[in-house]
């Protein structure tokens, strides 16, 4: 049995669905065609010179961070990351990124760190909103409201996953005084009028508010048509950036900071905490990557511990001036490392021996110079 390339990004697009990547990131295919067949995935952080070549020819490269991020003007191989792309399209080598929308997904990159710390996982740290969406109501009379619904259908509204064309209505009376200088398509100037109306209610997106507004009032009979928009609090859900799990049974800061350095691979950068080493652990949010952004929702989440990476001086200071939730502070690389293991099961259960699939070995955090904590090099 072959597997293409495209088969593969299938089964990661739903492991990982691009659409829970941030909108600054870049998922997806790199390089390779979709229509070659594979000889096996290898999986890392980063795609590194070193990673890459771990990659047998043919193969697939599964890195977590995007080679290309920002915007570049050349692949030239005379630079260094042009270099990669060249050496892995002459050896038929393709390479997939999985990055925030992994870090989202469920499971996904902080999910596989809670495992790592022998954490069950319980909840999402900040849950993603997924699509804003928004209710519209409007008024509109019976033997128009066809026409009203095809409109705003048309400019998007209406749709409820798997569905479209979505919508709700309910009968009832109208009322409406029509005062100086109005032009009312029923009634007149000065005389209170009571109608039969239907009442539609549809979801539409927030980002089709204008063309949605526009359809409803082109195809709406009235000079000013009555309508709400009410914007929608996304239901809670099991994607997102971080989780909160909870240990077996509690244990101290100074024991819980020992378990986090035997549960991840050692790095120069080792793990470092902050907080009364004697207080108990129990609750503990993980974050895998810099996790800082989310020290406010940690200090309200109820968790007695935070482990992510990257955490600067400031905003370490102010969380601890204002909290009693501890901070244990652990490199990129390894915060991360646990997420490959996860993906490379994710393709062993869809492609079994059809597809070999490995974890790279090769330690990419760029902190390289040892301070006495060990580990592999390479």
């Amino acid at each position: 049995m072959t597997v293409r390339l495209a088969t593969v990004i299938e089964a990661l697009d739903e492991a990982y669905p691009p659409g829970l990547a941030q909108s600054w990131d870049s998922v997806g295919l790199v390089c390779g065609d979709p229509d070659d067949e594979l000889s096996s995935v290898t999986i890392a952080v980063d795609a590194t010179a070193a990673v890459v070549a771990e990659v047998p020819d043919g193969g697939l490269l599964l890195a977590h961070h995007p080679l290309l991020l920002r915007g570049v003007d050349t692949v030239a191989a005379s630079t260094a990351k042009g270099a990669l792309v060249h050496r892995l399209i002459r050896s038929g080598r393709s390479l997939f990124t999985a990055h925030t929308n992994a870090d989202s997904a469920s499971p996904g990159v902080s999910d596989a760190l809670a495992h790592a710390l022998g954490l069950t996982v319980e909840a999402v740290l900040e849950p993603s909103s997924g699509r804003d969406l928004d209710k519209w109501v409007i008024f509109v009379p019976p033997e128009n409201a066809d026409a009203v619904r095809a409109a705003i259908f048309a400019a998007g509204a209406g749709h409820i996953g798997d569905y479209s064309q979505c919508s709700w209505s309910v009968t009832g009376t109208g009322q409406f005084l029509p005062e100086a200088g109005a032009a009312p398509a029923i009634g007149s100037v000065g005389a209170v009028e009571r109608v039969v109306e239907d009442r539609i209610e549809v979801i539409a997106p927030a980002g089709a508010r204008r063309q949605v507004l526009s359809a409803m009032r082109d195809a709406h009979p009235y000079e000013e048509p009555a309508f709400d928009i009410i914007a929608l609090a996304p239901p809670p859900g099991d994607v997102g950036l971080g989780r909160i799990g909870t240990l077996p049974r509690p244990e101290p800061l100074s024991a819980f900071v020992s378990r986090v350095e035997s549960g991840l691979p050692a790095t120069s950068w080792g793990v470092r905490a902050a907080g009364n080493p004697e207080m108990a652990v129990s609750r503990v949010a993980v974050c895998g990557g810099a996790g800082d952004s989310l020290l406010r929702t940690v200090a309200a989440a109820g968790v007695d511990a935070y482990v992510t990476a990257d955490l600067r001086h400031h905003p370490a200071d102010e969380h601890l001036r204002a909290s009693e939730v501890a901070l244990v502070d652990v490199a990129h690389w390894a915060s991360e490392y646990p997420w490959c293991e996860q993906a490379a099961d994710v393709l062993r259960e869809v492609f079994g021996d059809a597809l070999p699939v490995r974890v790279c070995p090769v330690r990419t955090d760029p902190w390289n110079v040892d301070n006495g904590h060990g580990g592999d090099k390479r």
